[in-house]
């Protein structure tokens, strides 16, 4: 079975293309997750090892969908999204970073948009959550302006740079 095109995105820098992630990108993957801006928006400790992420991305989830941001044959950022089951199956949970050189140029609208799209219109999923560092303000104004909502502030949720930070609980609802 063949691998479904990138798709080439209108918006954002030239050249911009989102895709499903592949197990070839592990090295991408690993240089984009030890970027110190990267890693500051996430729950990643420091100093990922590529065996690490290619442990990750061969342990695969069929409950989940990766897509990463590609120019110029570079990850310059991904998202990740995986259904919960049971009772709560009509949710996913979603995570997400653009690459530190990279910020303000589109590329996390174009991954969020993908996403949204995936959910809303292939995957019947109603309602999208994530959490956010409380002091993440451009990532706060992009979740807004797809939709999502703060639903409350997780106190003192993960350690991060020597000291505990709160992070938001936001989700997006769809009719």
């Amino acid at each position: 079975m063949s691998e479904p095109p990138a798709k080439p995105i209108s918006k954002g820098p030239q050249g911009l293309l989102i895709r499903a992630v592949r197990s070839s990108d592990a090295e991408g993957l690993t240089t984009l997750v030890n970027l110190p801006g990267f890693r500051a928006g996430t729950l990643r400790p420091p100093y990922q090892s590529i065996e690490e992420t290619r442990r990750h991305l061969d342990s695969g989830n069929a409950d989940a969908m990766r897509l990463v941001a590609v120019i110029d044959e570079s990850i310059v950022g991904d998202i990740g999204m995986t259904r919960y089951r049971g009772r709560r199956n009509h949710v996913a949970g979603i995570g997400m970073g653009v690459h530190d050189d990279f910020t303000g140029r589109g590329i996390g609208s174009a991954l969020l948009a993908a996403v949204i799209d995936a959910a809303d219109n292939w995957l019947n999923i109603r309602r999208l959550e994530l959490t956010v560092f409380t002091d993440n303000e451009p990532a706060i104004a992009l979740y807004r302006k797809f939709g999502f909502e703060t639903e409350g502030t997780l106190r003192a949720y993960a350690f991060r740079a020597g000291h505990y930070v709160d992070t938001h609980a936001m989700a997006r609802l769809r009719d």
